[in-house]
């Protein structure tokens, strides 16, 4: 989720470059100025629509992996078509809404772990691709959890022994990525594959997150979303033991279990073990918005968790302890901590960043010393220092510190940027800053990457590591763009800037999160182009031919349309319906800023985008009718049409087909004809959640909205796709997301996930037959008439008068976000978090059952 500056929360903004003309705004960016309250927004709602209207149980989704498994299968394999280096400055998308000429260089999805030796072997654990090894110190990479049925990474870490132990579910509290499976262990990581056989334990864990793994005393300790818990580290069979949970009554089996804050009553953040003396152990524990049981907790003489009341400057107050970070030096001389403060980021100041925090005494129990804060960090360098915004502003979701094994005064710590200190935190160097916009150094200049300025990191930092080969060591520094490495002792510039980042995404790695994906004839080189929104690494843009992908628009991509017959035709979505549109595949060279007349890329934003969150979903739905090119449909809080198609340069070309009611927002829209149909649901999440489909004519006439049952045929869970037969426009399809009444204890949660109408939505049958629960997310209907699925484990197939449905060849326990027909004949497929795969589709229906 990348900082903004002036722009909605969670996407990169449009740069404003020191000593150089501002590039433009995007007109069309709306949104709630708090952003740390709007990224948490967008983030929350893709937790929501997997897990409203109420909470899921523990177990679904190995259970739905199990039962994907045991689907027969269709003929044909996937071919991965984003296999290759995607690089964010690609000198050939140069335009108004493009970050290309940042400094990122090559990126890929978010790391959330790392984990490296003195061997040149780098462990890299993806928010929901996997993870990932290189015995080259970084680069030539390849997947070894691909066996597990969970591939969100929440931690990583290298015992003693040289075993790598993994914690699935990605912990930021960002609910981008999906719970995991519990803990996993490799004996031997640098040639080996985990397993579903490795898991550590029972299924205590199965359905957490897994924040932090910690060890001490013959024991690993996991900080998870439902409280801590260790482990024998020699004895790997039996169950998991809860040290502490703040608030058991809400664990699952508790009395308070069902309840719809059980989910934020159990959070833990961090565990902090005594070297000298490792029964002295300190949690970190609590929400990041702020509740009562937020504290730091030791073990009193009678064995019971108290919470600690003096610790030094480190605070010990609730309303002041939040998302925490340990980090200790290897001599047990020092400990490290970072602190984020739920007062500061609820009341919308510059930064949430409580500070960084040293213990001189090497014991977790302080007493702690106050090392930085965001004023300290700002003038460092950093690329964050306006009155509005400070390092550390989303410092609940960007935070990861490291220490230097051979030196306790060396330190890096992880926010939106990577600081550095040599000196235990007295002064400090923002050595891998935000972006290189702001600095006099830059250049838009096609010839280079970023003017003079050296390569920096991409944004949001969330795992930092050592490690060494061949006697050289060099620190990692995982983040929204994937990982980066630079010498432990590395070189600054003039502003403390490290001049010395490498990026590690070579393309042997694609853990990229899209959420769309948009495919056309490429006219000028053949075949097809293919292109795709995803999280905080814009819109990706593949021609046909090409080595290397291409960023031709900036910050969170969404939603995407492409026109098929020229894959230059493009829409993308940033967020909250901020649309932007681009006929010539937004290729520039950065002409438009002495220029204005040159830029091709337009803002064409619906007007639900200037009300932020109240007036559309962060990844808001938009689609083309299926029989007019040029007429387009996008959903917020209305049903908003267009006519012009690509040729549209200006927001006020939407009209309002219909409004869907106060406090509800668009999930899914599709037209066939200029009927169109619009899924929605408000409130959204499970306090409260409603939902429901509204039909009717793009030129406003006939709209109704249809009467879904709330316990019955169509249940009442999130809305996630539509799909109208291109020969019948009353005969519709909707895709249901989250899980069954089996795991979901919500109100009229139901049953099924796949619905079919033949007269507009007045009725509706199930048609999930033996289809795996699991949340379902988009539909395609093929030409031959049959049915693909996306879900959050794979596609799945019903071939046209059949009932029974098949899994779509071999991919990871990822989820499917959107699937899209290529006019070359191959079924696209945008995977959150494992890049981009295309299918004959003619092979569908090979093995029909």
């Amino acid at each position: 989720m990348g900082l903004t500056v002036g722009s909605p929360a969670g996407a990169d903004p449009l740069p404003h470059a020191a000593g150089t003309t501002a590039r433009p705004m995007d007109k069309g960016d709306g949104g709630d100025d708090d952003e740390s309250d709007s990224i948490q927004e967008g983030a929350d709602q893709r937790a929501e629509a997997r897990t409203s209207p109420g909470v899921v149980a523990p177990g679904a989704f190995t259970a739905a992996w199990n039962a994907m498994k045991a689907l027969p299968g269709t003929g044909g394999q996937w071919q991965h078509t984003t296999g290759l280096p995607y690089d964010s400055d690609d000198p050939r998308y140069r335009d108004v809404a493009s970050n290309s000429s940042a400094g990122m260089g090559k990126v890929t999805g978010r790391a959330s772990a790392v984990a490296a030796d003195d061997k040149g072997d780098v462990y890299e654990g993806s928010a929901g691709g996997g993870v990932w090894r290189s015995t080259t110190g970084g680069g030539h990479w390849q997947p070894i959890s691909d066996k597990l049925p969970a591939q969100a990474t929440g931690a990583l870490a290298l015992d003693d022994r040289g075993r790598l132990w993994l914690g699935t579910g990605e912990a930021s509290t960002n609910s981008d990525a999906y719970l995991g499976a519990g803990v996993f262990v490799l004996d031997h990581p640098e040639h080996g594959e985990f397993s579903a056989k490795s898991r550590v334990g029972g299924s205590e864990l199965d359905g957490t997150t897994i924040h932090e793994l910690r060890f001490g005393a013959g024991l690993v300790w996991a900080a998870t979303s439902k409280g801590v818990w260790s482990h024998s580290t020699t004895d790997l069979s039996g169950p998991w033991t809860l040290e502490f949970a703040p608030n058991p009554d809400y664990l699952p089996g508790g009395k308070l279990a069902s309840d719809p804050d059980a989910p934020y009553k159990n959070l833990t953040n961090d565990i902090a073990i005594d070297p000298k003396d490792p029964s002295k152990v300190v949690l970190a524990v609590g929400w990041r918005s702020g509740d009562t049981y937020n504290g730091f907790y030791s073990k009193a003489a009678d064995g019971s968790w108290q919470r600690l009341s003096s610790l030094g400057d480190l605070p010990t107050d609730a309303a002041d302890i939040g998302e925490v970070t340990f980090a200790r030096s290897a001599d047990g001389s020092k400990y490290y901590a970072i602190d984020q403060s739920p007062t500061m980021q609820n009341s919308g100041a510059p930064s949430a960043l409580a500070g960084i925090f040293v213990s001189d005494s090497g014991s977790p129990l302080g007493p702690w010393t106050k090392v930085a804060d965001a004023n300290k960090l700002a003038g460092s360098g950093s690329a964050l220092n306006s009155p509005s915004q400070l390092p550390g502003q989303q410092s609940w979701y960007d935070q990861s510190l490291q220490v230097d094994p051979n030196d306790p005064e060396h330190l890096w710590a992880g926010l939106e940027e990577v600081f550095e200190s040599k000196d235990g935190g007295a002064t400090w160097n923002t050595v891998g800053p935000y972006w290189n916009f702001n600095f006099a150094c830059w250049s838009i200049d096609p010839t280079k990457q970023s003017g003079s300025c050296p390569q920096t990191t991409h944004p949001d930092q969330h795992a930092l590591a050592v490690g060494s080969l061949n006697g050289k060591s060099y620190v990692l520094a995982g983040n929204d763009g994937g990982l980066y490495s630079r010498p432990v002792n590395g070189q600054v510039d003039a502003l403390g800037h490290g001049t010395d980042w490498t990026s590690l995404n070579d393309g042997t790695i694609d853990t990229l999160e899209y959420y769309s994906v948009g495919v056309g004839k490429d006219l000028t080189y053949g075949g097809v182009s293919v292109t795709g929104g995803m999280q905080d690494n814009g819109q990706s843009m593949l021609r046909h031919g090409d080595k290397v992908m291409g960023s031709n628009f900036g910050g969170d991509g969404g939603g995407t349309l492409t026109d098929p017959n020229n894959g230059c035709n493009i829409a993308q979505e940033y967020v909250y319906l901020a649309m932007n549109v681009t006929q010539n595949c937004a290729v520039n060279d950065g002409g438009y800023l002495t220029d204005p007349s040159k830029a091709t890329t337009f803002s064409v934003a619906p007007p639900d985008n200037a009300l932020g969150g109240a007036g559309a979903r962060f990844i808001a739905p938009m689609a083309a009718d299926q029989q007019n090119g040029n007429l387009w449909v996008a959903g917020g809080r209305h049903v908003w049409v267009q006519n012009q198609g690509y040729a549209i340069r200006d927001g006020s070309a939407w009209k309002s087909a219909f409004d869907l009611g106060d406090g509800h927002v668009a999930t899914a829209v599709a037209a066939s004809g200029g009927k169109v149909y619009a899924a929605w649901c408000g409130p959204c999440n499970n306090q409260g959640f409603t939902r429901g489909i509204a039909v009717g004519n793009a030129d406003g006439t006939g709209w109704q909205q249809l009467a879904l049952p709330v316990d019955g045929t169509v249940p009442n869970r999130y809305l996630a796709g539509l799909a109208i037969d291109p020969k019948n426009p009353d005969h519709v399809f909707v895709a249901v997301n989250g899980f069954s009444r089996a795991w979901t204890s919500g109100p009229g949660a139901g049953v099924g996930h796949v619905f079919e109408s033949t007269d507009a939505g007045a009725h509706w049958t199930d048609i999930s037959a033996n289809l795996p629960d699991v949340p379902a997310d988009s539909l395609v209907i093929t030409k031959t008439g049959g049915l693909a699925l996306a879900t959050d484990l794979g596609v799945v197939y019903r071939g046209a008068g059949r009932s029974c449905w098949q899994r779509v060849g071999e991919l990871p326990a990822v989820a499917v976000d959107q699937l899209t027909l290529g006019t070359d004949g191959r079924l696209y497929a945008a995977t959150h978090g494992r890049g981009i795969w295309s299918f004959k589709a003619a092979d569908l229906d090979q093995n029909e059952q």
